[in-house]
């Protein structure tokens, strides 16, 4: 994985310096080939659509703009922009805030303290497990689905549904 991983430019934002320190120094130990970082949402936003990135890593709490704003702010960017994977960081893993980061497109929710095998662990997923993402009225993310089940029927039209024709 490392020698693909010196391809990557990957975007760290969080408030804390220490902790983008702490997530940068994973990163480069693992071999990616360009970090760049940003104090809060604002930075980070402007980063992502100036340069090209490729992962962000984010955290939820920060002041000015936090990880739900700047994770609302990307998937409305009418550029390819919307579709970079974002890994949010948190020192708080309650179901509120993990649906609040979901129903607004996250695609990988990484619990504080960190280590470097989940730090690395969280950008496989996004590298090799890619979800395809989907956009309705009210959602534009990856699909929520980690796993196709017997239960899940997709239909191709919603009169579909009457006549149960699955794909």
């Amino acid at each position: 994985m490392a020698k693909g991983l010196a391809a990557l430019r990957i975007l760290v934002i969080d408030d804390n310096a220490q902790m983008r320190t702490i997530v940068g120094t994973v990163l480069s130990a693992a071999g990616v080939g360009a970090l760049h970082y940003a104090p809060d949402g604002r930075h980070g936003l402007k980063a992502l659509v100036e340069r090209d990135i490729d992962v962000v890593f984010v955290d939820y709490e920060m002041p000015r703009m936090n990880g739900l704003d700047f994770l609302a702010a990307a998937r409305r960017e009418p550029t390819n922009v919307r579709f970079t994977p974002i890994i949010m960081l948190t020192g708080h893993s309650d179901l509120t805030r993990l649906n609040a980061a979901r129903d607004l497109g996250v695609n990988e929710f990484l619990t504080k303290p960190v280590s470097a095998a989940t730090i690395l662990g969280r950008l496989n997923a996004v590298i090799m497990r890619p979800r395809p993402f989907i956009e309705t009225a009210g959602y534009f993310g990856p699909d929520r689905r980690r796993r196709a089940t017997r239960s899940c029927r997709h239909y191709r039209r919603a009169g579909d549904a009457m006549g149960a024709v699955e794909v």
